[in-house]
């Protein structure tokens, strides 16, 4: 019961964050933003909406991840209430993993919401029946979003919030491009090219959440690759909080 009580604390004190808030109504102004641009779109309006619109749920969301992810564990420490958590039958892990789920779940409604006003943006437009390619994409973004915050709780329970978000940013940034980094490593001397490999393979593969340029076409992805998608998350943020955890376990804070 520890766990769900921290998911739903920590939940409750993102969701009245005036970041998050924030962050929701800037991604609604430019999902509706998009409409402007029509007239330059060249009859591409439909895909550069949901191209835009699935583009800004996944960085909103990584700002309500660099800007409150990265403090989760700092500002408990900082309020010196980590010590009276601490202090009480809570494991150091349950700690992490709570705080991990709630934010994630703040994470999951922001783009839930997100794509909600894409889908009905698109209504308006007369393209309603691509509301379920939309839902999937925003799904993906979510498991996106959800691997980042377990990095970002990774770092803050290891550094300082400021490190804590470049850290992050670095992954998020190496991840997208992770794919390309493979190739990369296949043309470099073999002690480069292997280190490359190594960095390829430990960040997280955020290409496999990324649906854009179908969901712009209007096609739906595959059960598989849905499926596929939910288990290298899970797996993926299972392996980074356990290694937040072993180092939490050793940290001192006197």
């Amino acid at each position: 019961m520890i766990v769900p009580l921290i998911a739903r604390n920590t939940f409750r004190e993102a969701t009245r964050d005036r970041v998050l808030a924030g962050v929701v109504v800037a991604g609604v102004l430019v999902i509706l933003g998009t409409q402007l641009l029509q007239t330059l779109a060249l009859g591409e309006g439909r895909r550069l909406t949901i191209d835009l619109g699935l583009t800004a749920i996944s960085l909103f969301g990584l700002l309500i991840v660099l800007l409150v992810g990265t403090n989760l564990v700092a500002k408990e420490i900082e309020r010196r209430t980590i010590f009276n958590l601490l202090a009480r039958p809570i494991s150091r892990p349950a700690y992490l993993m709570g705080k991990w789920l709630g934010l994630s779940g703040a994470l999951w409604v922001v783009a839930g919401s997100l794509g909600l006003a894409l889908w009905a943006v698109l209504a308006v437009r007369g393209h309603g029946a691509l509301g379920p390619v939309v839902l999937e994409a925003a799904y993906l973004a979510g498991l996106e979003l959800t691997v980042v915050t377990a990095l970002a709780v990774l770092f803050s329970a290891l550094s300082t919030p400021v490190l804590s978000a470049l850290y992050t940013l670095g992954c998020y940034a190496v991840g997208q491009w992770s794919w390309d980094l493979r190739e990369f490593a296949r043309q470099f001397p073999s002690g480069m090219g292997t280190t490359l490999e190594v960095v390829a393979n430990l960040v997280p593969n955020l290409p496999v959440f990324n649906m854009r340029a179908l969901a712009a076409h209007g096609e739906p992805t595959t059960l598989y690759h849905l499926a596929l998608a939910t288990l290298y998350a899970l797996v993926y943020s299972g392996c980074v909080l356990a290694l937040a955890s072993a180092a939490f376990e050793s940290r001192d804070f006197k």
